[in-house]
């Protein structure tokens, strides 16, 4: 049987250390508690986020190793300016958080359901009305075709999901916004647990005490907080 730690609601700031999280199920930490922004935020500060399916109480992990992008790898390559050619796509930030997370909720052609149920979307959009959570969208016309969500918190960028409803568009977007993140000096794009999709677009897998101590660095620093949809990505040329 699995003994976890079972949070306390009304005890927002307390996680128990990560690094107690379980090998196996890799990176459980915790159950219960609440999607609070206080909680989310308090979260994210000490390298833990949720991770859980319908039907299943809230589940807390810190995996090991952890995946990251570093921003300044994140560049737009000569092939995927190639596939873009001639497409009628522009970028916005914080312009359609509520339809990026939607979208990124719907589920997949070869997935049966989501994790990111209502209360996961009322959590992070109560954390985007408060200036923590950021999306970056891809439209096509006045058609959202791709885009990314995640939160900030000081100077690190915890992503959470994207898609692309468009070839190539959820490229682009994480490529905008590590473009956008580079301009406001975040090194650091969380990605949680690899895959190969990740992996194929650079992200690293890194020890997980080693982002801890980036996380404890980078979340001390002066971040951004509130809307960053006067920001405009710098890098799209497509043609």
């Amino acid at each position: 049987m699995i003994y976890l730690p079972q949070l306390d609601p009304d005890l927002p700031d307390f996680f128990p250390d990560p690094c107690g999280a379980l090998t196996d199920p890799n990176g459980l930490l915790a159950m219960g508690g609440d999607l609070s922004p206080q909680r989310l935020l308090n979260a994210y500060a000490q390298g833990i986020f949720p991770w859980f399916s319908e039907g299943e109480p809230i589940l807390w992990w810190s995996p090991d190793p952890r995946c990251v992008f570093r921003t300044e790898a994140l560049n737009m390559h000569r092939n995927l300016r190639r596939q873009l050619a001639g497409k009628q796509w522009r970028l916005t930030v914080d312009h359609a958080f509520d339809d990026v997370i939607r979208a990124c909720a719907a589920p997949r052609s070869n997935e049966s359901g989501t994790w990111i149920m209502p209360a996961m979307i009322d959590g992070y959009s109560r954390l985007h009305a408060l200036g923590h959570a950021h999306s970056v969208e891809v439209w096509e016309g006045a058609r959202l075709v791709g885009g990314i969500y995640g939160v900030a918190v000081g100077r690190l960028f915890c992503g959470e999901s994207m898609f692309s409803a468009e070839s190539g568009s959820s490229k682009i977007a994480l490529i905008a916004l590590a473009d956008l993140l580079r301009s406001m000096d975040f090194p650091l794009i969380d990605t949680q647990v690899s895959n190969a999709h990740t992996l194929l677009l650079g992200a690293l897998e890194v020890p997980r005490q080693d982002y801890l101590q980036d996380v404890e660095l980078l979340t001390q620093l002066p971040g951004c907080v509130g809307s960053w949809a006067d920001y405009t990505p710098r890098l799209l040329q497509l043609s």
